[in-house]
C-alpha cells in the first residue's frame, strides 16, 4: 500500500476548540490515521501528523486547511514561531510504496485545489519548489505574515497557485514535499553536555569551526569562520543534558535516512564516544520511525554477525531494537513507534491461527477461496527456501557459496512477504467484485458506472492471481540457484518448496482463467493469458530440473 505522511502546521496553539475542529476533519476522512497533535502555547501553533493513502491524505489535508481558514484570523495572530498563514505549512512525506516524484504530483494537486477552491495563495517548497529561490521554507516565509501583503504585489513572489491577493484572515499557505525526518537521540554514560556536544560537532554535516594550534578559530578574508565538515551527511546534531534521564545525549535530526542510515549514525557515535572515554548506552527515537529504517538496521547487524539477513520482518525489527538499544530509556514498542504499524488497520487472514484459517476456508463463503489458498502455498514455498538458506549460511563446507546463499535468502523473504499480502488481496479483490455487482442500475448513468466498476474489479481479480504466478516464478528462479549449492541435509525441503510454488502458480492460473472471460477490454483479454501460459510453462520445466537435482543430491 502506498503510504504518505503529512505534517501540517496551523497558526493556533491555544484555543482547544479550534484545534479540535481542525483535527476532527482529519479523523472524519477515510483511509487516514491521525497520529499526533502537538499544540504550543508560546508559539501559538499546532503541529499535526497524519498518514494514510495518497488520496486520503490529500482529502484530509484539504479539509483541515479549509477549516483553519474558517476559524483562524491571522490579523489577530501572535506567536513566537515564524508564520505566514492560518494553515502555515503542509509538507508531504513519502513513507512506503510511493516516490518523491509521485508526492510532488500530489503536492501540486493539493496546492491547486487549495488555491482554486479556497482562494488562498499557495507556494510550493522543497522537492515541489517551482524555482530555486522557493526551495527553502525560510526563504519563502521571509518577512512572515506582516510582509505578505507587499510580497504578493511583487511578480517575483507571485504564488504558484491561488490568487496573488492578500487575504488578511487566511494569509498564505506553503505546501511541499520532503523526506521523513527522524528525531534520534544517542544516550551517553555521562552528564557532561560538553562531551555530548563534542560528538555532535564531529558527526553533524555542518561540522565545526576550524582552529589553529592554539585553539583559535581560523577565519577567511571576510572574517567568516572556516568550517571543517562533519562525518555524516543529512545530519543535524547538538549535545544536551536531559534531567529526566540524568544523562547527556547527542540529539540528532536525520533529514534523509536513505542517505545516512540510522545504524551508521549509531556506529559512528559509538566510535566518537570511545575516542573521549565515553560509552554509548543506547539510543532513543523521538516520535515515529519508518519501518524500512529499522529493517535496514536489522539486515546490517545480522550481516555483520555473518548471518543471512533473509529472516522474517519481526526478527529484523527485534535485532534493530536490541542492537541500537532503543529501549534504553523507555520501552520501544514497534506497534506504537513504527509509522506503518500505526497506520495499518486491515485485519489480515494471516492473523488467524492455522486452525481458524482452515475453518474459515471450509465455510460456505466463497472467500477466502482458491486464490488465497494458492497465495498461501506460494508463501510456504518461499518460507521453506528461506529456511534452507539459513541452514546453509555459516555451515562448514559451504564457505564458497555464503554470499550467494545470503542473497537468495533475502529474495525468498521478499517473495514470502509479497505472497502473504496476496492472501488478503485475493479475498479483497473478490469482495470488491461483489460490491460492484450490487451497485444500482436504475438509470443509464447508473448502468455505465456499474459496468465500469465491474470491469475494474474483474481486471483486479485477474491481476492479483497473476501476481501470485509471477511471485511463484520468482521462487522457482531462486530454487534453481539454491538447489545445487544449498546444505545437502535440507535438499528435500528444496523439492517441497518447488512443489508448493507449482501448486501456487497452477491454482492462481485457474483464477485467471475463470475471470478472464468476463473482461471487456480486448487488449487486456488478449495479452494476459499469454503471460499466464508463459509463466506456467516456465514453472513446469523448472520443476523437472529441480526434481532431478534433488534426487541426484539425495543419492550422492
Amino acid at each position: 500500500m502506498a503510504l504518505v505522511e503529512c505534517v501540517p502546521n496551523f497558526s493556533e496553539g491555544r484555543d482547544k476548540n479550534i484545534i479540535k475542529a481542525i483535527t476532527d476533519e482529519i479523523k472524519a476522512t477515510e483511509n487516514v490515521t491521525l497520529l499526533d497533535v502537538d499544540p504550543g502555547e508560546a508559539t501559538n501553533r499546532t503541529v499535526v501528523t497524519l498518514a494514510g493513502t495518497p488520496d486520503g491524505v490529500i482529502e484530509a489535508s484539504f479539509n483541515a486547511i479549509k477549516k483553519a481558514k474558517e476559524l483562524i484570523d491571522m490579523s489577530k495572530h501572535h506567536g513566537a514561531h515564524p508564520r505566514m498563514g492560518a494553515a502555515d505549512v503542509c509538507p508531504l512525506v513519502p513513507i512506503s510504496g510511493i516516490t518523491i516524484e509521485e508526492c510532488v504530483e500530489l503536492a501540486h494537486k493539493l496546492a491547486k485545489r487549495v488555491g482554486d477552491e479556497l482562494n488562498i495563495p499557495v507556494y510550493l517548497y522543497e522537492y515541489a519548489a517551482t524555482s530555486p529561490n522557493r526551495k527553502s521554507l525560510a526563504d519563502v516565509r521571509k518577512g512572515e505574515y506582516e510582509a505578505l501583503e507587499e510580497k504578493l504585489k511583487d511578480p517575483f513572489w507571485a504564488p504558484d497557485y491561488g490568487p496573488a491577493r492578500f487575504d488578511p484572515g487566511a494569509g498564505a499557505t506553503v505546501i511541499g514535499v520532503r523526506e521523513f525526518l527522524i528525531a534520534y537521540n544517542i544516550d551517553l554514560n555521562t552528564r557532561d553536555k560538553k562531551l555530548a556536544r563534542e560528538i555532535a560537532l564531529n558527526i553533524r554535516e555542518a561540522g565545526r569551526a576550524k582552529r589553529d594550534k592554539n585553539g583559535k578559530i581560523i577565519r577567511d578574508e571576510s572574517g567568516k569562520a572556516i568550517k571543517v565538515n562533519g562525518k555524516l551527511k543529512c545530519t543535524r546534531a547538538v549535545g544536551w543534558y536531559i534531567d529526566e534521564y540524568s544523562m547527556a545525549q547527542v540529539s540528532i535530526n536525520l533529514t534523509n535516512y536513505k542517505i545516512t542510515p540510522i545504524y551508521r549514525v549509531f556506529d559512528v557515535c559509538c566510535k566518537e564516544a570511545d575516542k573521549i572515554g565515553l560509552r554509548v548506552t543506547g539510543s532513543e527515537v523521538v516520535g515515529l520511525i519508518p519501518r524500512d529504517a529499522l529493517l535496514e538496521a536489522g539486515k546490517y547487524y545480522l550481516s555483520k554477525q555473518g548471518k543471512t539477513p533473509g529472516v522474517p520482518e519481526k526478527e529484523l525489527i527485534r535485532i534493530a531494537i536490541q542492537t541500537l538499544g532503543l529501549s534504553d530509556v523507555k520501552p520501544f514498542i514497534p506497534e506504537e513507534k513504527v509509522i506503518e504499524y500505526r497506520v495499518e488497520s486491515r485485519k489480515s487472514l494471516l492473523d488467524m491461527n492455522t486452525k481458524d484459517f482452515i475453518d474459515e476456508v471450509s465455510m460456505d463463503s466463497p472467500a477466502p477461496g482458491g486464490g488465497s489458498v494458492s497465495a498461501l502455498s506460494g508463501a510456504l514455498g518461499a518460507a521453506l527456501l528461506s529456511m534452507v538458506c539459513s541452514l546453509t549460511v555459516g555451515k562448514k563446507g559451504y564457505e564458497d557459496v555464503q554470499e550467494g546463499v545470503k542473497e537468495i535468502g533475502v529474495k525468498a523473504q521478499n517473495l514470502k512477504n509479497e505472497l502473504m499480502k496476496l492472501v488478503d488481496d485475493d479475498t479483497e479483490a473478490f469482495n470488491e467484485m461483489m460490491s460492484a455487482m450490487k451497485l444500482p442500475k436504475k438509470s443509464e448513468e447508473d448502468k455505465r458506472k456499474r459496468d465500469e466498476e465491474i470491469e475494474k474489479a474483474t481486471q483486479n481479480a485477474i491481476l492479483v492471481p497473476l501476481r501470485v504466478m509471477q511471485a511463484s516464478k520468482g521462487i522457482m528462479e531462486c530454487l534453481m540457484d539454491a538447489a545445487e549449492i544449498c546444505n545437502v541435509n535440507a535438499i528435500s525441503d528444496i523439492g517441497v518448496a518447488a512443489l508448493e510454488a507449482v501448486t501456487a502458480a497452477s491454482g492462481a492460473g485457474l483464477n485467471v482463467d475463470i475471470n478472464i472471460q468476463n473482461v471487456q477490454d480486448e487488449k487486456f483479454k488478449k495479452e494476459t493469458p499469454i503471460e499466464r501460459e508463459e509463466i506456467e510453462k516456465y514453472i513446469e520445466n523448472k520443476m523437472k530440473e529441480i526434481e532431478n537435482i534433488v534426487k541426484k543430491r539425495m543419492k550422492d
